[in-house]
């Protein structure tokens, strides 16, 4: 399944949730998480998304400041998405993904 996560810092930003969700849809995103949060606060639509990844999943971002408010945070997401088998797609880099056993491909 491919879970998606589109996220803004502000409610203001509304322009680039739809952005974000439009470029989700499009890649084939079944189920879409959204949020409009400061990276540093709670992300409750991110640990949904974190939980509901099952073995060959792929969480898709538009971009990497999206999903992780520092390369520590990305660290600790990475490994969750590999401890339940799934993979990460982030689209602004040409589709780039990683998994368990890769760690980052182009998506095919």
């Amino acid at each position: 399944m491919l879970i998606g996560l589109a996220r803004t810092s502000t409610l203001e930003q509304v322009a680039g949730l739809e952005a974000q969700i439009r470029d989700l849809e499009a890649y084939g995103c079944e189920r879409i998480f959204k949020e409009q949060v400061s990276s540093v606060a709670e992300r409750e639509q991110l640990e949904a998304a974190l939980s509901m990844l099952r073995i060959g999943d792929k969480l898709v971002t538009t971009k990497l400041d999206r999903l992780a408010r520092s390369v520590q945070h990305l660290g600790q997401i990475i490994e969750r998405i590999n401890s339940v088998g799934a993979s990460l797609v982030i689209l602004d880099m040409g589709g780039l993904y990683g998994s368990r056993d890769s760690c980052l491909e182009r998506a095919g």
